[in-house]
């Protein structure tokens, strides 16, 4: 059995103006995340819920920014939102995984808040 190593954050940025949070990991991949991409795909029960047909799709977050990035232990960092949003915990599998997926998951997003005509603007 082989067990595969995941990927783990070496630097972790925050561009205040453009509101792009740049995460380099290990295995080469960097990703660049609009703080909007991940405050509506925070990993919380508030908008994830416990199954896809209790998720929540947020508008109104197209000018959301992070105040804090706080490390939860040496797996996962809270990122908290001018909004007060604070109960997310992204862990490095989970932020790996959304930069993988983050076209796929930004077009499901858009699919959803329009069939459900809910705007990005506040």
């Amino acid at each position: 059995m082989t067990l595969v190593q995941k990927a783990i954050p070496l630097e972790i940025r925050y561009n205040k103006e453009e509101r792009i949070l740049e995460v380099d990991f290990d295995d080469g991949h960097m990703f660049s995340f609009p703080a909007e991409f991940l405050r509506v795909e925070s990993p919380s029960a508030e908008v994830q819920g416990h199954s896809f047909a209790e998720r929540r799709f947020i508008g109104g977050k197209i000018n959301v920014g992070i105040t804090a990035i706080e490390p939860v232990g040496n797996y996962a960092v809270r990122i908290c939102f001018d909004d007060n949003h604070d109960t997310g915990i992204y862990s490095w599998e989970t932020l790996h995984d959304y930069g993988v997926r983050q076209e796929e998951l930004w077009h499901r997003y858009l699919q959803e808040i329009k069939s459900r005509n809910i705007s990005r603007e506040p």
